[in-house]
């Protein structure tokens, strides 16, 4: 039996599933006119494309809660067209297609922790750590002088992703790396 939620009862963060797809609020609003009946106006973004839709419900309207489990798996490697991962208590594999990844492990190396989502055995989608420790593999060095200014120039990681580092920084340094922003946070 799926757990039923009104819409009277949603919240940012509660996941349903509405016409076929799964969906997180962002926003809502409990909308009561001076004439008519209220409503809920909602904004929901889809967790599976990210695609976000606006949508009004009655209070009293009815949707299924959708259940998102998240697991702790170790990325072990890619062979072009599959990634594969590993549950570290019962040490079962399962290979991703690039589609099912997107671009989630571009700041991810090997042997890394990674939680897999999933929705009733369905995995739709990954979430790296919020931050990593990567080395500076190639970037052109700073210039002298120019160090008072906030400029920064392009470096490449050791995942093959390029960010925007301060001058200062030069290859072979470990940077700390947010990875939902792709910013640079500092040396680490």
């Amino acid at each position: 039996m799926a757990d039923v939620i009104s819409a009277g009862e949603f919240r940012n963060g509660v996941t349903i599933q509405y016409e076929g797809g799964l969906y997180q609020i962002i926003e809502f609003q409990h909308v009561k006119p001076g004439k008519g009946a209220a409503f809920v106006r909602t904004t929901l973004k889809n967790i599976v494309d990210g695609g976000v839709i606006e949508r009004t419900f009655r209070p009293t309207e009815k949707v299924d809660r959708a259940t998102i489990e998240r697991k702790d798996m170790e990325y072990l490697y890619n062979d072009g067209d599959l990634y594969y991962f590993m549950d570290d208590d019962t040490y079962e594999q399962i290979a991703l297609s690039k589609n099912q990844i997107g671009d989630a492990l571009k700041f991810v190396k090997e042997n890394e922790k990674v939680k897999i989502m999933s929705h009733e055995g369905n995995v739709f989608g990954i979430e790296p750590p919020q931050f990593v420790d990567l080395v500076v593999t190639h970037t052109e060095p700073g210039v002298k002088g120019n160090t008072a200014t906030n400029t920064l120039k392009p470096a490449e990681v050791e995942t093959g992703v390029t960010v925007q580092v301060p001058l200062f920084i030069n290859e072979g340094e470990k940077i700390k790396i947010d990875t939902r922003t792709g910013e640079y946070l500092g040396r680490s």
